[in-house]
């Protein structure tokens, strides 16, 4: 090693999905197989093209404003950030600073221990039960502050939220963020809590049930103290993180409402219909509230399992790790592109 890599920060950097640069079936990122609003295109197809040579807005004030009239918040609640992730990895860097381990279930979103171990910031991962399910008993100790997402990916299971204020009331004294990138798919959301707790920070995206990964749009709503900070911390070292065009569209994609809450229920009715195919294929999974199943078979490994779809065209998501190597993370496409791992569920 030469002297100067002595000081060169190291960490084991998170795992995407398999991006194929050919035409696939793709289930293994779990995006929305449905086009963004109607609108959305309309807006970008008119935008001014030479307001680009000027800065974005800093303070993102029409996509904020946007999004704190839908939600019915102040305005003064809501941060918006390049994808979730940028939000998760700033809450990081703002909440998590007293020393003591933060807290995440062992199975959950891997970029948990990434973010911590970029940061130096101490960590626990209590377990998770057999049947996948976080103990809310396990949040109970001391600790340096509590993340987890709900539904909890990849098992895709939802708690309600008598559990998650269950755990707020056990965590007065440090942030509790609740990463809520699939609750559109599930049932009620923590933001209902925001106003009773004022430690909550609820972070969501535009990535799954707006279909619009592809723009990095995320937010988070919590009290005016949170949001305030974080805007502290993101003024410190980057003011112009969003820019004017997922602005523009992002902003279209939060009024069409009908459209938001009609693409949902499609890709909610497939999950179901897709729940009661898997069962007769002989496949055992968690109760899905997301936009994609976790699914095991007793004849096959995961491994196996993957490379019979992929040979296919089919992408699903398999993970070769300890407790969760035996599952496979099928997101949930249009109706079409299930008939096609029916297909291939019909022939192992």
């Amino acid at each position: 090693m030469k002297l100067f890599e002595q000081n060169i920060r190291r960490v084991e950097p998170y795992v995407a999905g398999e991006q194929p640069q050919h035409e696939v079936i793709k289930l293994n990122t779990n995006e929305n197989p449905y086009p963004p609003a109607p609108g959305v295109k309309k807006v970008l197809a008119e935008m001014d093209t030479d307001r680009l040579r000027l800065y974005p807005d800093m303070d993102a004030t029409v996509l904020v404003d946007a999004l704190a009239g839908f939600y019915n918040v102040d305005k003064n609640q809501v941060f918006v950030g390049v994808g979730s992730d940028d939000i998760l990895a700033l809450c990081f860097l703002t909440f998590f600073n007293s020393g003591k381990p933060i807290l995440f279930p062992d199975i959950s979103y891997s970029f948990y221990k990434v973010w911590a171990e970029l940061y130096r910031i101490p960590y626990e991962c209590p377990a998770v039960d057999e049947s996948f399910k976080i103990c809310r008993e396990d949040y109970y100790k001391p600790n340096g502050g509590v993340i987890f997402p709900n539904p909890n990916a990849p098992t895709s299971i939802y708690e309600d939220l008598d559990f998650v204020e269950d755990v707020l009331k056990h965590n007065q004294d440090v942030i509790v963020i609740v990463d809520e990138a699939y609750i559109d798919y599930a049932g009620c959301s923590a933001l209902e809590l925001i106003d009773k707790y004022e430690n909550l920070l609820v972070v969501q995206t535009f990535s799954k049930s707006r279909s619009m990964a592809g723009m990095r749009i995320g937010y988070a709503i919590g009290s005016p103290l949170l949001i305030r900070s974080l805007c502290d911390v993101k003024f410190s070292f980057n003011s112009y993180t969003m820019n004017l065009t997922s602005l523009i569209a992002g902003t279209e994609a939060v009024r069409d409402a009908a459209y938001f809450k009609s693409t949902i229920q499609k890709i909610v009715d497939t999950r179901e219909w897709s729940k009661v195919k898997l069962k007769e294929y002989g496949f055992q999974f968690p109760d899905s509230a997301a936009n994609f199943i976790f699914a095991r078979h007793p004849d096959y490994t995961g491994q196996e399992l993957q490379d019979a779809f992929k040979r296919e065209g089919i992408y699903v998501r398999h993970w070769q790790k300890e407790r969760i190597d035996p599952y496979l993370r099928i997101t949930i496409g249009t109706r079409e592109e299930m008939e096609a791992v029916w297909r291939v569920c019909g022939e192992l």
